[in-house]
């Protein structure tokens, strides 16, 4: 075995881009980025200055566009660099390697949390909205939103800390950032532990996200179909929409993911999948949650037409 330290340095493999595809890339995505932080705390702003919008829905929606925001700086600026620079440059400290795959994976692992506080705050809002001021108070959702991110943070400690353990006798990282995968690839030692963990990790995150968010919509769709009031019925549903658009564009990006992982050959493809997740669904969910909300819709119109009159 080589020796495990290798300097400290491990070189990261770059997204296959050519050569003049390369700068549009770069401008391409360098756009999307600031369209991501300017539309996410530009929400989180509006809704923080707005007192009428300091309702549980939208600062649970603070809570998704901040991790949007920490998802897509943790991958976005590194992967600019990298195409920016020769392959000779593309190099990252272990330790920085380590905390950024800690960052990549508490970031997903917070989208479901936070998605699945958002599914009870819809279901007690329209299964009973009586007693939904009492329910969500300011101090549940800042229970409930601490619980999430803790949860999390916890559960990928431990994953991450598995890979940590292990020597190294690779230097190349087999994708264009670090995540959990990348490190514990870098071992020779047998990495059964980290295999049997990491299933158990995305088995309890997905069947707990899949399964309460799938029994909360059922119980709202029950609720729909049997009230006689069809009014309140569309308000129930595009009320539920934006929430329901982003868990499935979560899904299906994290399952088209771990499905190319499966294919050695499509290495490049699973590579420009993974810096999409975090660049296309943060996007996505910010136009999600401003454009289709009535009440941050009409926040954002009276602030844009203020302006112009000034």
């Amino acid at each position: 075995m080589e020796n495990s330290t290798f300097g400290g340095l491990l070189i990261l493999e770059r997204l296959k881009v050519t050569s003049q595809s390369s700068v549009p890339a770069f401008v391409l995505l360098l756009l999307v980025y600031v369209f991501i932080l300017v539309s996410n705390v530009g929400l989180v702003v509006l809704i923080s200055r707005s007192r009428s919008l300091h309702q549980p829905m939208y600062l649970l929606f603070c809570n998704m566009s901040i991790n949007d925001v920490f998802g897509a700086s943790v991958v976005v600026p590194h992967v600019l660099r990298d195409l920016a620079v020769p392959d000779s440059e593309r190099l990252i400290r272990y330790g920085d390697c380590v905390l950024q795959a800690f960052c990549v994976h508490l970031h997903a692992g917070a989208s479901h949390t936070v998605l699945m506080i958002m599914a009870f705050d819809r279901y007690v809002a329209i299964c009973s909205p009586l007693r939904y001021a009492a329910v969500m108070t300011g101090r549940t959702v800042a229970t409930l939103s601490a619980a999430a991110w803790a949860s999390v943070f916890f559960l990928v400690l431990i994953l991450v800390g598995l890979s940590v353990r292990l020597s190294r006798c690779r230097r190349v990282v087999l994708n264009p950032f670090c995540d959990n995968a990348s490190l514990f690839k870098l071992s020779c030692e047998s990495v059964l532990a980290n295999h049997i963990y990491g299933l158990g990790y995305t088995a309890v995150l997905l069947g707990s996200s899949l399964g309460s968010v799938a029994l909360t919509y059922l119980k709202i769709a029950i609720v729909c179909l049997s009230t006689k009031n069809k009014s309140s019925h569309s308000k129930a549903l595009q009320t539920c929409a934006s929430h329901l658009a982003s868990y499935v564009l979560l899904l299906v990006s994290g399952f088209l993911i771990v499905i190319l992982h499966r294919f050695p050959q499509l290495a490049g493809h699973r590579k420009v999948a993974s810096v999409m997740g975090h660049v296309v669904l943060p996007a996505l969910n910010a136009v999600v949650y401003a454009l289709q909300i009535k009440e941050v819709r009409h926040r954002i119109m009276v602030l844009f037409h203020s302006n112009k009159v000034a």
